[in-house]
């Protein structure tokens, strides 16, 4: 990808076509490539390989991977005396892929900082196809029975790619976080990827990481490519995931 030209990947392109991750540019950081599909074999493809979909309605499919690379490893999620105290108090639960399709599209929902969304309905069709397949997975917090969080992604190996998240109440969201961050602990999983950094983010404790030390990574997280099989069946209590 040289002269700051982005490769267009056709739709019959296989889904190894991609560029190898340093071609990406750094203006805009890290688009990487062009076109090509949503099928679930190149997003899968894609991830395992630290390349990600994001694009507007009406631009085409762009691909990106960018350096560095915003993650939680096991023991980064940082849990305040503040927030500690409000968890222990709530009666909210967390339940695992009870409601994919309805998170997605909470996550799609106007923003206050943002017009538009980048989850199209093509999009949404590509990630609850995923789900279909076992590879997606939305952990969800639930209030009074009604969904007041959460948030979706993939997770390959021992690899989970955080998607999107959204809350309708106070910390819904730091919970479902909270949750996959008990997993890393347990180890189970061993890195949540996020994407870009925030500052949200960093005070919860995430940090960056080179994009070739995450692709580096991902070669033994993601190998064998497998889907994440062991969530648990029963909601778990807020009480249940709150560190003592």
């Amino acid at each position: 990808m040289s002269n700051n030209r982005v490769l267009w990947l056709g739709q019959d392109d296989p889904p190894s076509s991609f560029p190898p991750v340093s071609a990406a540019l750094r203006e805009p950081d890290g688009l990487l490539a062009a076109g090509g599909d949503l099928s679930s074999a190149r997003i899968l493809y894609a991830y395992r390989h630290g390349i990600f979909p994001w694009y507007e309605e009406g631009q085409p499919l762009l691909w990106w991977s960018p350096d560095p690379r915003c993650v939680f490893l096991p023991g980064d999620f940082h849990v305040s005396r503040r927030l500690r105290r409000e968890l222990r108090k709530s009666t909210a639960e967390v339940r695992i892929n009870s409601a994919f399709p309805a998170v997605v599209r909470a996550c799609a929902g106007p923003r206050k900082s943002e017009q538009g969304t980048w989850i199209t309905p093509a999009m949404i069709a590509a990630y609850e196809s995923l789900n279909h397949e076992g590879w997606a997975h939305s952990i969800e917090v639930w209030e009074s029975g009604v969904l007041s969080g959460g948030l979706y992604g993939i997770g390959i190996g021992k690899a989970f790619f955080g998607e999107s998240m959204f809350s309708a109440t106070t910390n819904a969201s730091k919970l479902a976080l909270l949750y996959l961050a008990n997993r890393m602990d347990a180890g189970e999983l061993e890195i949540l990827d996020c994407q870009v950094v925030s500052g949200h983010l960093e005070r919860l404790g995430a940090r960056t990481i080179s994009r070739a030390s995450f692709s580096d990574q991902l070669q033994t997280l993601c190998t064998p490519a497998k889907p994440i099989i062991n969530w648990p069946d029963a909601p778990l209590s807020c009480r249940e995931l709150v560190p003592h």
